[in-house]
């Protein structure tokens, strides 16, 4: 019963089989291999554009390098308050960007909204060189909260954003999930709608350690292959990237695997929400599922092997009420997630509740 993150998952078979054929001979070393040519012309089939794309092993590498395309050290990145670039990477963009802020937009809510974004941008005022200027907005899509940004969203908020001279950053460590639950095209959810550079993850979806940054803007790209190498994430043997994504992109193997991540979540939401010790703490649309449980079934769950982890409910909106003998748990599902682990989950579940400990 592995519910604790997409990340603690395995890798995909094709994606295996691929990295082992890679490496039963030579090739080019530092990105200069054929995988990693091959790798960025199916990424240009896929996003339907011309585009250029660099290979790193983390999303965080990826998402910190891509930021510092956007903002100089005196300048600051709007985001979302429960954005991973502001909970989970530590100093990482400050790093990476020379000193740049991460400006969190702090309103109770699960996901930036245009109307947020623009009452936010309505009481902004400068205090020229004494202030830090915005220069970049970044979209987590999937969010932390499971949230998938509507295709008009999307847009809207980039438009909003181009209004102010602002370059948009689009953090897709789960965009896959994002595009299997809205059923549209890559396109249509990075550049079309006004993104300028995205970082795709494939780890989380069936790789090993394989992030793209994709440029759609071209100049933004100019040095990055230098950020690359001076912030030592140039991989000596980088065939390790392009097979994977060769891998995952053939035949939409990323799509099938995204959308089995995906129904196992929608099928785990559909037994958390049957009457019991459990309730679901809100919707989510991709593949991670929050719940609300009583701290005594977390604790028996943990005992019988069960993997979940506890998010804090700390700047949700209000109605969202956690006891003090209740937790807040994530639930993620991934490709590897089978049915029986949910039934074993559901049936712990139920014993808890027939046996009269639920509150």
């Amino acid at each position: 019963m592995n519910f604790g993150s997409d990340n603690q998952a395995g890798a995909a078979p094709r994606i295996l089989e691929a990295i082992t054929e890679a490496y039963q001979g030579h090739a080019t070393a530092y990105g200069g291999d054929d995988y990693k040519v091959r790798a960025e012309a199916a990424l240009k089939d896929m996003f339907e554009c011309d585009l250029t794309a660099f290979f790193v092993t983390t999303g965080t590498a990826a998402n910190t390098l891509a930021l510092s395309t956007l903002a100089m050290p005196w300048e600051g990145i709007y985001a979302h308050a429960h954005a991973h670039i502001l909970s989970s990477e530590s100093t990482g963009p400050a790093l990476m960007t020379g000193g740049a802020s991460l400006l969190p937009i702090p309103e109770d809510s699960l996901r930036l909204t245009p109307a947020q974004f623009e009452r936010h941008l309505a009481t902004e005022t400068s205090k020229g060189v004494h202030d830090v200027r915005p220069s970049a907005l970044s979209l987590s899509q999937t969010n932390e909260l499971g949230q998938v940004y509507p295709l008009e969203d999307v847009t809207r908020l980039c438009e909003m954003a181009r209004a102010r001279g602002l370059r948009v950053h689009m953090d897709g460590a789960r965009f896959t999930n994002a595009l299997a639950a809205l059923r549209c095209s890559p396109a249509d959810m990075s550049w079309r709608a006004g993104v300028d550079v995205l970082c795709l993850g494939a780890t989380k979806c069936g790789a090993v350690a394989a992030e793209a940054v994709v440029f759609f803007d071209a100049a933004l790209a100019r040095d990055f292959a230098y950020r690359v190498k001076r912030s030592g994430h140039l991989v000596s043997k980088g065939r390790l990237f392009g097979a994977q994504f060769l891998a995952w992109l053939q035949d939409d193997y990323w799509l099938t695997l995204a959308s089995h991540a995906n129904q196992m979540a929608v099928d785990l939401r559909a037994r958390l929400r049957m009457p019991g010790p459990v309730r679901l703490a809100f919707d989510t649309q991709g593949n991670e599922s929050f719940a609300i449980m009583p701290k005594a079934l977390v604790s028996s769950l943990h005992a019988a092997g069960a993997t979940l982890f506890e998010w804090s409910p700390a700047g949700l909106p209000a109605e969202i009420r956690v006891g003090p003998d209740e937790s807040l748990m994530r639930l993620v599902t991934s490709f590897a997630t089978q049915s029986q682990e949910i039934e074993n989950l559901i049936a712990h579940i139920e014993r808890f509740g027939q046996a009269g400990n639920a509150h």
